[in-house]
């Protein structure tokens, strides 16, 4: 999603000339064209992300709108503090991107993966999180971040375009919705993708589910999303994040509080590195169950109960 996000962006600075980009030295072969046409607003703060979040929330004191980009875990571990602190206690217009998040950098390792970000960063006052789960949502979602000018984290991956007919309610969007339903799937940003995998390679499990991506946080529970859990309250959470402050805990709370019958209740998470091995995103995928082909191993188990 990263060109996606470039070319809204390049659209949004000639539009809106109080937005001032910084990149912690990287976004090479990717934000050139956008550098072009920021010019003295596009800055380099080098590797240094903590001074990059405080001097954007300096620019955002003055009345600027401040894109903070690196990849995902060095945007949001190295600078939680100066985001808590200078951003977010201070509802200020600055809003950082993280590239690659969950697995994303594969056998870089551990260093270079985001399995806790909605955990440290979905419970900061005032702050948005964003995942989307397809590359056509980028450019809305970035508007948006925009137009709310609010704290926001924008965690970016790798999906496809959004299936058709698909539609937002409340902090949800529903990408597959059948008449008789016997499970409801709820998916984390672009893993949303690998659910789709797995309906299209069984019609038979198609025509069992529905499917519900997560697209930001606070979550936002409409009644239209419970009345479809209501139709098939057998719930499976699909996420590359831990179970700790993921989706499905915070999914759970809320179901709790608003009075939802659950009958059944799975979540699929990132597992961490259970063997030490180090991998593509795709092979950490497939160690945490996350890949299509155990997605609808655990749709059948859930459809045909052992």
């Amino acid at each position: 999603m990263r060109k996606e996000f470039s070319a809204a962006l390049e659209k949004l600075v000639t539009e809106d000339e109080s937005i001032i980009f910084i990149t912690g030295d990287l976004g090479y072969a990717a934000l050139e064209s956008l550098q072009a046409k920021l010019g003295k607003r596009f800055i380099n703060a080098g590797v240094a992300e903590q001074n990059m979040v405080g001097v954007a929330a300096g620019f955002a004191h003055k009345g600027y709108k401040v894109f903070c980009y690196s990849i995902a875990p060095f945007i949001v571990y190295r600078c939680l503090e100066q985001f808590r602190n200078d951003v977010c206690f201070h509802n200020l217009p600055v809003f950082i991107v993280g590239n690659g998040g969950g697995y994303g950098y594969g056998i870089m390792g551990s260093t270079h993966h985001t399995l806790e970000d909605l955990a440290c960063l979905s419970g900061l006052q005032n702050a948005n999180v964003w995942v989307p789960g397809f590359a056509d949502e980028v450019e809305p979602v970035i508007r948006q971040i925009v137009a709310d000018g609010k704290p926001a984290y924008l965690r970016l991956g790798f999906g496809k375009n959004t299936p058709e007919n698909s539609y937002i309610s409340g902090s949800f969007k529903v990408i597959h919705e059948v008449d008789s339903p016997e499970i409801t799937i709820f998916a984390l940003g672009p893993i949303a993708n690998n659910v789709i995998t797995a309906l299209d390679q069984s019609a038979e499990l198609g025509e069992k589910v529905n499917v519900i991506s997560a697209l930001h946080f606070p979550l936002e529970l409409t009644d239209e999303i419970i009345q479809l859990v209501e139709k098939a309250p057998a719930i499976l959470v699909a996420e590359e994040h831990v179970s700790t402050g993921g989706l499905a805990q915070q999914l759970s709370v809320q179901l709790l509080e608003r009075g939802v019958k659950i009958n059944s209740f799975k979540s699929l998470k990132a597992e961490g590195y259970p063997n030490r091995k180090y991998g593509s995103q795709a092979y950490h995928q497939k160690i945490s169950e996350l890949d299509p082909v155990s997605i609808a191993a655990h749709i059948h188990q859930l459809i045909i109960p052992a």
